[in-house]
């Protein structure tokens, strides 16, 4: 199934999977229940942003069409706006790491 993905893509994929994890268990776990300015409305809608361009840029990947180069340039954007927000609010290293990770890789997969 996977035999025409390059390594690389391989790793995007595996990068926007736990982005998109680690995004979504985070705003639902640790930021709902902190509050304050991890419950700020433009916080919540980036991190929900950023967790579902990562889930659309590995489905893009996984289909094999030549559109997640789209998809990929959005999540790269996506995510370095979501690692310096959650940088901002503080606390959330483990989603900071995650959104550099993945905006990384997106960034090679659109060039």
């Amino acid at each position: 199934m996977s035999h025409h993905l390059s390594p690389e893509m391989r790793a995007c994929i595996e990068n926007c999977l736990r982005c998109y994890s680690i995004c979504l268990s985070s705003f639902s776990g640790h930021c709902l229940e902190a509050g304050g300015p991890h419950t700020e409305p433009a916080h919540a809608r980036l991190m929900l942003a950023c967790a579902e361009i990562c889930r659309t840029s590995a489905h893009f990947m996984l289909l094999g069409t030549p559109h997640h180069r789209h998809t990929c340039r959005e999540c790269a954007e996506i995510c370095r706006e979501c690692a310096d927000d959650c940088e901002r609010v503080g606390g959330m290293e483990e989603c900071v790491a995650a959104c550099r990770s993945c905006a990384e890789s997106c960034a090679a997969m659109a060039a």
